[in-house]
């Protein structure tokens, strides 16, 4: 692979202000074969917008049931705490469960896309493994054996997170220089989406079911019912799939012209920002996940709320992003300066857990601002991955963060369920817990944003301003 080849993903979109007086080049290579694709074939083209957007929708919906079967037990947490006579560290286990064999099977699950299956085929067995695990959680549920029930989502979580790096492959081979933060931000907003409609509905479908089946019995049947969504999203899978194949066809395309091999070893040459990327991923995500795993139980015992208003609550965080994250990744499309916004991410985190802390303010307005400045984050963040790395490289990085990710998430969330039982059910420790570790991403962002320029790096650039470094780097390679 030549010198030029190995460059980051990089926005070319143009913005406005001075920046536009500078020429840019865009360079050819044969992974831009579909620049050359001609017009006339209409919206039936694979690089035509239609066509890019169709493949969007089928992209973003192959997530849908994932997460909203991940959420499942946030829903019905009194539920499955007085069916199954569990206490929080119990409960709690459902959920780290899930996180624990990601620590390296996400890692792995990334390499094999790259490496083996290829980003189609490794879909599907992921998106197949997804609907395995939620079947044999419900079969627990109904037959009420725990056991069962861990043993379930330890499977669906070996697919779930395999598939959320396989699916952000997916955005950057379609999307490469085209609308990528927007296009994050709308991947986040339907997964959340499937969130929100989780918490909405189980509790009032779970009272519906259980005036037939009584017991662990109707948990066992709604969480099969809830299932029906991996279903749905397996098909948009089969269908992104054909899509893909259809445009590889055409286009010819070529990701890794230069024949470079993915390793498990390349993890070892990724720059400073990246290792700094995957602790934001870390100790951002982890003052989020666990606090709305937990959030039913903390916003009725701090607030007096019921489990009804409390799920309501507690799902604003992910209403909020799924109508947010895309209008901030368009947003970021335009202006760039990922990490700035990364940065003001954290700080309104931050503040949303102080105000749910140490007031008795409205919590809508603490959740709603949690809701905004996870959108921010995500749309800003997990695309400055395809701005450090090869593109050959991607799915082992996109499963590198989302392995350290899982790793903090199973051990806090253990942890989490520790601190609320051995604090009698009060949730203060708790919330100055996840305080603390929102502090560490703080810390990591700085670092970021001072390697990158020290480094004369392009993560906190505005669009313009990448097209122009880039092409400044290629005519450096050139001379050289």
């Amino acid at each position: 692979m030549s010198r030029e080849e190995r460059l980051p993903i990089v926005d070319t979109a143009s913005s406005s202000g001075e920046d536009e007086a500078k020429p840019v080049v865009r360079r050819r290579s044969t992974r831009d074969t579909e620049l050359a694709l001609p017009k006339e074939q209409g919206c039936c083209a694979p690089t035509s917008k239609p066509h890019r957007f169709l493949a969007l929708l089928f992209m973003c919906l192959l997530g849908f049931g994932s997460y909203f079967c991940y959420d499942n037990p946030g829903a019905l947490q009194d539920v499955f705490q007085k069916e199954l006579d569990l206490n929080a560290t119990e409960f709690t286990l459902i959920y780290s469960i899930y996180s624990w064999p990601n620590i390296v099977l996400c890692f792995v699950g990334g390499f094999l896309v790259d490496r083996v299956f290829g980003i189609r085929l490794g879909t599907i067995i992921y998106m197949l493994i997804v609907l395995l695990g939620q079947l044999i959680f419900a079969a627990g549920g109904l037959f009420g054996h725990f056991w069962l029930m861990i043993v379930g989502r330890f499977v669906f979580g070996i697919g779930a997170e395999s598939l959320a790096v396989a699916q952000n492959s997916y955005a950057v081979l379609w999307f490469k220089g085209k609308e990528l933060n927007m296009v994050f931000g709308l991947q986040l907003s339907v997964a959340r989406f499937g969130s929100t409609v989780n918490f909405w509905v189980m509790q009032p479908l779970y009272n519906y079911v259980s005036g037939f089946y009584a017991g662990y019995t109707g948990l066992g049947v709604t969480l099969f019912l809830a299932g029906l969504t991996c279903v749905m999203s397996l098909l948009c899978t089969l269908i992104l799939g054909w899509m893909d194949k259809r445009a590889e066809r055409i286009l010819k395309r070529n990701t890794n012209p230069g024949g470079d091999i993915a390793k498990l070893s390349d993890i070892m040459s990724f720059r400073l920002d990246f290792w700094m990327v995957s602790v934001v991923c870390v100790a951002y995500y982890v003052a989020i996940f666990p606090f709305v795993a937990l959030g039913q139980a903390f916003f009725v015992s701090t607030f007096h709320l019921t489990p009804e208003q409390a799920n309501t609550v507690n799902s604003i965080v992910y209403l909020i992003s799924a109508i947010a994250s895309p209008l901030f990744g368009f947003i970021i499309d335009r202006v760039g300066r990922n990490v700035s916004w990364v940065f003001v991410a954290t700080v309104a985190t931050i503040v949303a857990h102080l105000l749910l802390t140490f007031t008795q303010m409205n919590p809508y307005i603490g959740m709603s601002i949690m809701g905004l400045s996870y959108s921010m984050l995500a749309a800003s963040l997990w695309p400055m991955v395809s701005l450090i790395v090869p593109e050959y490289q991607l799915g082992t990085a996109y499963g590198f963060c989302q392995s350290v990710q899982n790793l903090g998430l199973a051990v806090v969330t253990i942890v989490a369920g520790v601190i609320v039982d051995s604090s009698g059910g009060s949730h203060f420790w708790l919330q100055l817990f996840f305080i603390l570790f929102l502090m560490i991403s703080l810390l990591a962002t700085c670092v970021i944003w001072t390697y990158d320029r020290k480094h004369q790096g392009n993560l906190n650039m505005s669009p313009a301003q990448r097209a122009t470094y880039h092409t400044s780097m290629y005519v450096n390679i050139e001379s050289s």
